[in-house]
Parts: C-alpha cells; sequence; structure tokens
C-alpha cells in the first residue's frame, strides 16, 4: 500500500478506537479473488486491511453488519469490524487480526455445535435489511414471508437475469423457478441467521482452537443452505456435521433440497468466473427438473 492510503486508514483506525494509531509495516496477505488483503501494524498491534475500489464501499459495510450480527449472537467467533471508509480511489474494511491455528481434537464438533447455535437467531421474515453481495454479485435480500418464494425470487432469478447478461447460455430457467414451490413443498424453515458463503475456505480455527467464521454474505433464511454449500466444496469433516446435528438435527428431506440451494451458488460462480461452473449449473437445473 502506497504512504497516502496508509495514513488514511491509519487515522480511521485511530478515530474509531480512539487509540492513537500509525502502521509503520504493511504485508500483503495472498488467498482471497476478489479483494486485495494486508496486515498493517505500527510495531505493536497489527489490523487486517480488505481493499477493492471505492465503488465496491457498501461491499464492506455489508460485510461489517454481517460480522456485527454474528458476534451479536454470542455463538460462534467472527472478525470484530473496526472502521471502513475511502480513501483516493480505494474502499477499504479493517477487521481485528485473527491469530489462526490448528484445531483441536474436538473443535470441528464444537464448530457444528456453534454453528446451530448462531442458526437459532432468527427474524420474523427471510431477507436482510438491505441488499449485500456474495462474492462481487449483489445479493437481493427484500423482506418476505414465504421460503419458496424468497429462494426463487431474490436468489435464482436474479443469477439467471445476470447469466443472460453475461451471455451465458442456460435452459429452463422459468421452469426451474416455477418448480421451486413444488421442491420446497410442506419444508418451512424459521428464518435463521446464516453465514452465507459457507465454504473451507471461510471457516478456520484460532490459536486456541476455538472456531473462527469470516467473510459472510448472511441474511435470514433456511439453516440448511449453510449446510448444504459447506458439502459442496468439501472441507468439513464428519465431526462438523456430527456436532450440528447433536446441538439441531436437520429435517429429513435435507438430502433433497440441498441440490436446490446450491445451485445458487453454483449461479454465482457461474457468474463470477465462467467456464465449467456454467456447464455444471446447467446439469444441476436438468437434475433438478426430473
Amino acid at each position: 500500500m502506497h504512504r497516502t492510503l496508509i495514513d488514511a486508514i491509519s487515522a480511521a483506525i485511530t478515530d474509531a478506537s480512539g487509540s492513537h494509531f500509525i502502521g509503520i509495516q504493511d504485508q500483503s496477505v495472498s488467498g482471497g479473488d476478489i479483494n486485495e488483503a494486508y496486515l498493517l501494524s505500527d510495531g505493536t498491534q497489527s489490523f487486517f486491511i480488505k481493499l477493492n475500489t471505492s465503488a465496491m464501499l457498501s461491499m464492506f459495510v455489508a460485510e461489517a453488519q454481517a460480522l456485527t450480527a454474528i458476534r451479536k449472537t454470542s455463538s460462534i467467533q467472527a472478525p470484530r469490524p473496526v472502521t471502513h471508509g475511502i480513501s483516493e480511489h480505494h474502499a477499504f474494511l479493517v477487521l481485528e487480526t485473527i491469530d489462526f491455528g490448528p484445531p483441536s481434537t474436538d473443535s470441528w464438533q464444537q464448530m457444528g455445535q456453534q454453528l446451530a447455535a448462531m442458526h437459532r437467531s432468527t427474524a420474523a421474515q427471510f431477507g436482510w435489511p438491505e441488499q449485500n453481495t456474495i462474492g462481487s454479485n449483489p445479493q437481493h435480500n427484500a423482506w418476505t414471508s414465504d421460503w419458496a418464494n424468497f429462494f426463487g425470487e431474490q436468489r435464482l432469478r436474479p443469477q439467471f437475469k445476470l447469466a443472460h447478461k453475461n451471455g451465458l447460455k442456460l435452459a429452463h430457467t422459468e421452469a426451474l423457478i416455477e418448480q421451486v414451490a413444488v421442491l420446497l413443498n410442506d419444508h418451512h424453515p424459521v428464518p435463521s441467521l446464516l453465514h452465507g458463503d459457507l465454504w473451507s475456505g471461510n471457516a478456520s480455527f484460532c490459536h486456541d482452537g476455538n472456531p473462527v467464521l469470516f467473510d459472510p454474505a448472511s441474511y435470514y433464511g433456511d439453516r440448511e443452505t449453510d449446510l448444504a454449500f459447506s458439502e459442496y466444496f468439501g472441507g468439513f469433516p464428519s465431526d462438523f456435521y456430527s456436532g450440528y446435528n447433536q446441538a439441531w438435527p436437520l429435517p429429513s428431506g435435507y438430502q433433497q433440497r440441498k441440490t436446490l440451494y446450491n445451485l445458487y451458488h453454483m449461479l454465482n460462480h457461474a457468474n463470477l468466473f465462467g467456464g465449467n461452473y456454467t456447464t455444471e449449473a446447467q446439469q444441476l437445473i436438468f437434475q433438478l427438473l426430473t
């Protein structure tokens, strides 16, 4: 990071924390597809910095809101948002630094139990106070009382529209949306607080073995969607799922519904990255319609 940006972020940290901070060392951190990431230190304390273009400030604001909501449940650890803002052409988000470490013997089971506890934080309807993002794509969250309607209209339809805009060729999209009510027939979940983007890259452990979640795309929805996406790319061992089901067993029919739920993420990956994700999304659509 150049000095002007470091000074702006340092001033924002000082204002937010009430403690004087001047960043003197920044270290690039790898791992993200969307943002640049750095550790910024004054020699005593350090902060985790995310950077993007100034147009993406709302994405960082939404992430900070989601992390705050997760932390308020006192169920599972998430990084504390410190501040966010704009300097010249950059938007930035400042988070506390997590001291990561390996899991202990029961860490994965604990993560499952804590996720179930987080899911017990509920709302009156499905949605979120405002639109946020899934990756860098918009995620629509208009409050809706019916889950099937929410998932069809707020999750699948915007992704299908974006795919069309991006020139991706997908067949039978309207038929699939019409099928959502059938696929979710007699399934009436409570609107649970979700992580929203729960894959192994967004979950880890602190140095003491306690679980921590980060990079959320939160909203209130069916808790099964978090579990479904955690399975899609793998990385979560059986202890995670046994811990979750001990705390709050999943209802029957989950194995059928998870394919529908993961279509949303596959469509989002197709819109972000193209390639084989588009083919896989089409295959899921055919599978769900047969």
